[in-house]
């Protein structure tokens, strides 16, 4: 009977948790005995995860808001380092939160443990360079996105195309009446997804705007009906507390905890934050315009080291500005209902964003969990018993 393999984990937010949770799903099958710990969040704890330390705590965008939080971020780190380097688990995982594990990765593989970063930064992006960081920190990485693979490959990394997990879940054709009835929301009427981010820092900035926007929209089109799904307890209060700073507590609206998946699947139209859910409804084939805003000094030193021309998701995988995005000061409340209704009374437009939403979704489905799971065993077989 092979031992028990022990395998360090560490997800820093709510897109990294949902990735790290199916991939310890598909190790489980392989190697049922495999035990798991580091820093998660609760979806990898429903598959038996030991996080030692609360995930939120890393859950923070931007250098300003990073700097705020730093003294207590590098703690953390040190300490399971320190835990990781005592115990030596058969191999380390670090998924997303590269700034955090890129650093913890390199200790651990010159310590001789393997380790496996699962999602690249957006290096194709913004700070190539980081491509040489990564190839001193990992034994591999693995890459949701097929433009990302010779990308490494031509910096020497050991690298791994294995699907985004998120094509594997939504299905191609999302129930859009049974997402509704299951979410209680009103019949006959258009459906709006708000989502303006998974994080504290991002409701800080962005709340204000989207609750504004849906408030302009609505003046515009008032049979409307919105729906808004929450991460956590912390960033719903944001969201409650914006709508009554701003005094719109009339405003049709549904707010959730969780059940992101379930609010695209019911939406006609979505304004959503830039980031993992601009993918999610893209996978949902939903037309969306995207937003984001973020502190002046943060947003500052990102303008200069940006590559691309747009940041969201699906105007990367499609090589131009398919959807609308309004950034930093363009994310007026004004502009996003604006971009809004622009895309509800263009229909040409929001059939070409979705064909082009069903290309990007037969590309990335490739049964990521299993591929990425194969990628880990056989780093681990390489590093042998």
């Amino acid at each position: 009977m092979p031992r028990q393999l022990r395998v360090g984990m560490v997800a820093g937010e709510a897109s990294g948790d949902l990735l790290a949770s199916h991939l310890i799903a598909a190790l489980k099958r392989k190697r049922p005995d495999i035990a798991f710990a580091g820093i998660g969040g609760p979806r990898m704890a429903a598959e038996g995860f030991e996080s030692h330390f609360p995930m939120d705590k890393l859950s923070v965008r931007g250098y300003a808001e990073a700097l705020r939080h730093y003294r207590e971020i590098m703690g953390i780190r040190s300490s399971l380092a320190r835990s990781l380097l005592r115990e030596r688990p058969d191999l380390f995982i670090g998924v997303d939160s590269s700034d955090f594990n890129l650093n913890l990765e390199r200790k651990l593989k010159k310590a001789g443990i393997p380790a496996i970063h699962y999602a690249s930064p957006a290096v194709w992006a913004w700070r190539r360079w980081r491509v040489r960081r990564i190839a001193r920190s990992v034994n591999r990485i693995l890459v949701m996105f097929p433009f990302e693979e010779p990308i490494y490959q031509a910096a020497g990394v050991p690298v791994t195309y294995v699907g985004h997990p998120l094509a594997d879940i939504i299905p191609l054709d999302p129930p859009k009446d049974e997402a509704r009835a299951a979410l209680r929301l009103p019949s006959g009427k258009m459906i709006i997804a708000l989502l303006p981010g998974s994080r504290r820092s991002e409701l800080e900035y962005m709340a204000g705007a989207f609750v504004l926007a849906a408030h302009r929209f609505r003046q515009e089109i008032p049979d409307v009906h919105f729906v808004c799904p929450m991460v956590t307890r912390e960033t719903r209060e944001l969201f409650e507390r914006a709508i009554h700073e701003h005094q719109r507590t009339d405003l049709p609206l549904t707010l959730l905890f969780g059940h992101s998946h379930e609010a695209l699947a019911a939406a006609d139209l979505v304004l959503v934050a830039s980031g993992t859910a601009t993918l999610e409804a893209a996978l949902f084939k939903r037309p969306m315009v995207i937003a984001y805003r973020q502190s002046p000094i943060t947003w500052a030193l990102m303008r200069q080291m940006l590559y691309l021309p747009y940041v969201g998701m699906p105007n990367i995988l499609a090589g131009e500005r398919l959807v609308p995005e309004l950034l930093q000061d363009q994310a007026t409340p004004a502009n996003l209902a604006g971009a809004l209704l622009t895309l509800v009374r263009d229909t040409a437009a929001q059939r070409r964003q979705v064909e082009r939403f069903r290309e990007f979704h037969e590309l990335l489905r490739c049964n990521a969990a299993q591929r990425a799971a194969d990628a880990v065993l056989e780093v681990l077989a390489h590093a042998g018993p």
